[in-house]
């Protein structure tokens, strides 16, 4: 709030934002991964991740390239291959799997004509993660065939039963060849404030900005003073009671599917559940619970071409909400 009130700080901003928001994006990365960042070369504000992703796409896809992209994942990553042009390659992430795509089983023509391929780990929508022996083979793989690792980790701080996620960063070599972007919206709970940054490897940053640059002026001061403050201030103990009523709401979720004619794994990340249909498909139960039980699960097919049998629900929502919401599918479903 006084950082809004000072006139000095209304207008445009610069295009790589505040030194003191990189700065304390690097710190950040820092104590938590105990990654060291350049915060002049290898950080990169953005204006939201979703901003970024798209973008990425349009400064590094054109014409007859290929972008890897989950079978099951969040639609800016094929969506931006698309404005850009390129062709997507759908790499299958199956339940079995762990939700990890088998980069061994590329083919080598595709491999030499892709780009960009993307992981996200916690998993939106499965809530599905990865450690960092997965992150090892995607890096030496990327490295390889000449391809720019993005990781988007906005879920990174969102976790349960005591599982914490890695970056993509910690493995050696992986500043050669990856980007990751992080969301304050998740992290910090300041969805709307459209705050996030890219971080990793400097000539990527640098062509992604070549591209911000022509579309975007930054953000208002105060919403990067926002981030400083976020990033500085915020206790571990917050995110930790923070994320376990993420967690409350999580197994309450669980105990209701069996009786809503859903089935799903325990998510160890993110805001979802990724819930398979007994009966039918994810976009069918999606349609009747809207029109009967007026209640709104978002449809698996959207993710991509892997989540038909699926609907995701989310957990980022109130806990009176959330019961009324279930109480009506429940009694949707039984009376159906």
């Amino acid at each position: 709030m006084d950082s809004a009130r000072l006139p000095g700080h209304h207008g445009y901003s610069g295009y790589r934002g505040i030194p003191a928001f990189r700065q304390a994006v690097a710190r950040y990365y820092q104590r938590r991964f105990g990654v060291v960042l350049d915060p002049e070369r290898e950080v990169l504000p953005l204006i939201g991740s979703k901003e970024g992703i798209v973008n990425l796409g349009l400064a590094y896809l054109d014409k007859g390239d290929v972008a890897l992209v989950p079978d099951v994942s969040y639609p800016p990553y094929s969506m931006g291959a698309y404005l850009a042009g390129a062709e997507v390659c759908w790499m299958p992430v199956t339940q079995e799997s762990g939700y990890l795509p088998d980069v061994s089983s590329i083919p080598v023509e595709v491999a030499r004509r892709s780009k960009i391929l993307w992981v996200n780990y916690p998993h939106n929508p499965t809530g599905a993660t990865a450690e960092l022996s997965f992150y090892a083979e995607v890096v030496s793989f990327c490295r390889e065939h000449d391809i720019l690792l993005a990781s988007d980790n906005p879920y990174v701080d969102v976790t349960y039963d005591g599982y914490q996620a890695p970056s993509v960063l910690q493995v050696p070599g992986a500043m050669d060849c990856a980007v990751e972007f992080m969301s304050f919206s998740k992290t910090y709970n300041m969805g709307g404030w459209r705050l996030g940054a890219a971080v990793g490897n400097s000539a990527v940053l640098k062509t992604l900005l070549q591209v911000k640059s022509n579309v975007d002026s930054g953000h208002f001061r105060a919403v990067y003073d926002a981030g400083v403050t976020a990033v500085e201030t915020t206790s571990q103990q917050w995110i930790e009671e923070r994320n376990r009523v993420y967690q409350r709401r999580r197994d309450y979720v669980l105990e209701i599917l069996p009786e809503i004619g859903l089935r799903a794994d325990k998510p160890k990340g993110s805001l979802y559940v990724w819930a398979q249909v007994v009966e039918g498909d994810g976009s069918f139960y999606a349609d009747q619970a809207l029109s009967q039980a007026f209640v709104a699960v978002a449809p698996g097919e959207i993710y991509g071409p892997g989540g038909k049998q699926y609907v995701r629900l989310s957990v980022a929502v109130p806990d009176e909400r959330l019961k009324q919401a279930l109480d009506r599918l429940r009694h949707w479903y039984v009376n159906r």
